[in-house]
């Protein structure tokens, strides 16, 4: 979780710079469409799933990935 930062333009955090950016992160890069986009990173912090604002955190996609990451 973090407070509001910005996530498109000019002033853009850098963690979302490097997680939408096609050359930082070229499987789930992309412009952030709406709030509560979501990324699962893997214990060695390499994104491994970015889910957009409609699935919810308990959704069994979200959760399935959980899981695979965990058993990783």
């Amino acid at each position: 979780m973090m407070s509001k930062v910005s996530v498109l333009g000019d002033d853009k955090a850098p963690l979302y710079s490097f997680l939408t950016g096609k050359d930082t992160n070229p499987q789930f890069a992309g412009d952030i469409k709406w709030n509560f986009t979501k990324f699962l990173f893997d214990r060695s912090g390499k994104p491994v799933a970015r889910f957009e604002p409609a699935t919810t955190p308990d959704s069994p996609e979200v959760t399935s990935a959980i899981e695979a990451a965990l058993g990783k």
